[in-house]
């Protein structure tokens, strides 16, 4: 009966490491913050460019450092260690200093004053 119950823990313990072994592309990330995030590609947000594919989603995430509400939802701009960006939301519960995560559409704006190009890349969550 003893050998029969170490076989079966065994049986599990063995079971349980082939099968985390099996999620190799199962992705953690550990926010600016300590926070850890499993299962998302979190995109650094000084790693977004004005040329990025706007039909590619991505996932950010960092702390709220502003907040300007919007008639259905909050503008949020969002700085991890890499930088920041604004995020237009539905969510309006975060406040500043939370640590969130969005994931969204890259989208960017660009504006010609006196023939010089000024932009600004945002995100707009899904």
């Amino acid at each position: 009966m003893l050998y029969a119950r170490k076989f079966n823990n065994l049986g599990l313990m063995l079971l349980l490491v082939v099968g985390l072994w099996g999620c190799d592309n199962l992705k953690m990330t550990v926010s600016p913050g300590g926070n850890i995030s499993f299962g998302r590609n979190v995109t650094a947000i000084g790693n977004i460019k004005p040329t990025q594919d706007q039909q590619t989603t991505v996932y950010i995430q960092g702390r709220v450092e502003q907040r300007v509400p919007l008639l259905q939802g909050q503008v949020y701009q969002v700085n991890d260690s890499t930088g920041s960006i604004w995020v237009v939301s539905k969510q309006n519960n975060l406040k500043e200093g939370e640590l969130a995560t969005f994931r969204g559409k890259v989208r960017y704006e660009s504006i010609t004053i006196a023939g010089q190009q000024f932009g600004e890349v945002y995100l707009i969550e899904e």
